[in-house]
């Protein structure tokens, strides 16, 4: 898959890092999107390239369950992990449970979450400010996606080999 371009926001030229965590902050997988990209439409993506290797057998790509925010919380978003068996942890927005309402009986069932799984969801950004802790990743001195996301790759790498190297 083609790296991301740099794309136009607010603040110039830019791209977006889309994470995917584990519950000790380590990084699963990275897609890399333009900075005007909107973050629901590369949730998939992101969960494609999860592959995990157990100490047997092959690589698992498929979570037990997949806590998000609201930004998440689309049909299609939950329609993939229904699909995949994924438990998902999003909370809906208010605006589509007020839809969901007034449509009545045809608004379906509201949505339920673990609140307590939910909690757990500030993993992905504490493993984001862990990137950002390398100034590379922060500022992209980088020119090329390609290198950028090299050095995500890497840094990624580092921050898996601390969290099982033993601590002296």
């Amino acid at each position: 898959m083609k790296a991301a371009e740099l794309g136009r926001s607010r603040g110039g030229l830019t791209s977006k890092i889309q994470v995917a965590a584990d519950r000790r902050c380590r990084p699963l997988a990275f897609v890399l999107t333009p900075g005007q990209a909107g973050d629901s439409p590369q949730f998939a993506p992101v969960l494609e390239r999860v592959k995990v290797r157990g100490p047997v057998g092959r690589p698992r790509t498929r979570p037990d369950a997949v806590a998000a925010d609201k930004a998440y919380s689309s049909r299609r978003n939950r329609r993939y992990l229904r699909q995949r068996g994924i438990r998902a942890v999003i909370p809906e927005k208010a605006d589509q449970a007020a839809n969901r309402k007034k449509r009545g009986r045809a608004g379906g069932r509201p949505v339920s979450h673990d609140a307590t799984l939910y909690k757990e969801r500030n993993t992905v950004e504490r493993c984001i400010n862990r990137l950002r802790n390398w100034r590379g990743i922060a500022t992209r001195y980088d020119k090329t996606p390609e290198s950028y996301e090299a050095g995500l790759h890497l840094c990624g790498a580092m921050l898996w080999l601390r969290s099982i190297a033993p601590h002296s």
